[in-house]
């Protein structure tokens, strides 16, 4: 390179040096601009979607009877909060509930990886159980509910069973198509290294398939709640379900959406839980922000 061209490389280089941390910086004041539209957006569609209810109920224009309004619906946890329920405290309730949907849970996720992992990576298994387990998925899950009911009782085990086989086929099928998505190259390159079937599984397979379980969690855990309120609903001796079963029996309209928005609360909370675990393990993963 010549003594004249080098002096207008470096100064292009030098040039261009402090445009990326502009850029990075950019995208990241974009990034925090837009979470905050997004989170302002939100909050007037809940005031306007709750203002718009209120008005239209103390103006008749729906029965607020059946429909009940905000205020009312709020009075209505308040007391709950303070003063306690028909079946004791709110909190004892609302553990009862989130206990049984926990558990459920994680039978149904430890199953459903199990299985859906086995036969993803044993097609004889694959084959054999393939059209059971369609049969199975077929069946509408909540009717089962009072079946769990009659072979366990009004005990937690009905709920914790109704949470189960909600859980277990979402994230079955995600591990399983998890398990045949895996890079063919990388299970190859494992075996001429000498790796054995089951140091494949756990080390290739199974964390090249955690992204596909992880998008299963999130939907699952809503369900475990679904299955476990199902359950105390039909029959149970406390819980949020058996709160909203007494509301609907005295005509408590307020009292059936104030379980609702319990329950709202709770399963908000577990997604904020899973995501930042989520993001906790998949670090290397770009945010949207940076995509």
């Amino acid at each position: 390179m010549s003594p004249d061209v080098m002096p207008e490389t470096v100064v292009a280089a030098t040039a261009t040096e402090p445009a990326k941390p502009g850029r990075a910086h950019s995208r990241a004041r974009a990034a925090r601009r837009r979470r905050v539209i997004v989170a302002a957006a939100r909050a007037v569609l809940l005031v306007a979607v709750l203002g718009l209810w209120e008005v239209f109920a103390r103006a008749k224009i729906i029965d607020p009877f059946n429909f009940s309004m905000p205020s009312k619906i709020w009075d209505q946890v308040y007391t709950w909060v303070t003063h306690g329920t028909a079946l004791g405290s709110l909190g004892e309730q609302v553990w009862y509930t989130l206990q049984e949907a926990l558990l459920g849970w994680v039978i149904g996720v430890v199953a459903g990886v199990v299985f859906g992992i086995a036969l993803g990576r044993i097609a004889f298994l694959a084959d054999v159980l393939g059209p059971y387990i369609k049969v199975l998925n077929s069946i509408p899950r909540i009717v089962l509910a009072p079946i769990f009911v009659i072979w366990f009782g009004l005990g937690p085990a009905s709920k914790v069973a109704s949470a189960v086989v909600l859980v277990f086929f979402p994230v079955f099928f995600n591990a399983f198509q998890g398990a045949r998505e895996v890079d063919r190259n990388l299970v190859a390159n494992a075996r001429i290294l000498g790796a054995s079937d089951r140091r494949v599984t756990l080390q290739v397979v199974i964390p090249s398939a955690t992204s596909w379980i992880f998008t299963s969690l999130h939907v699952s855990f809503g369900f475990a709640l679904i299955g476990a309120i199902v359950g105390e609903y039909i029959g149970a001796t406390k819980g949020i379900g058996l709160l909203v079963a007494q509301s609907q029996g005295t005509f408590n309209a307020a009292g059936v959406y104030a379980a609702m928005v319990i329950l709202a609360v709770v399963a908000l909370l577990a997604e904020g839980l899973l995501t930042f675990a989520e993001r906790r393990i998949f670090r290397w993963k770009p945010s949207d922000s940076e995509s």
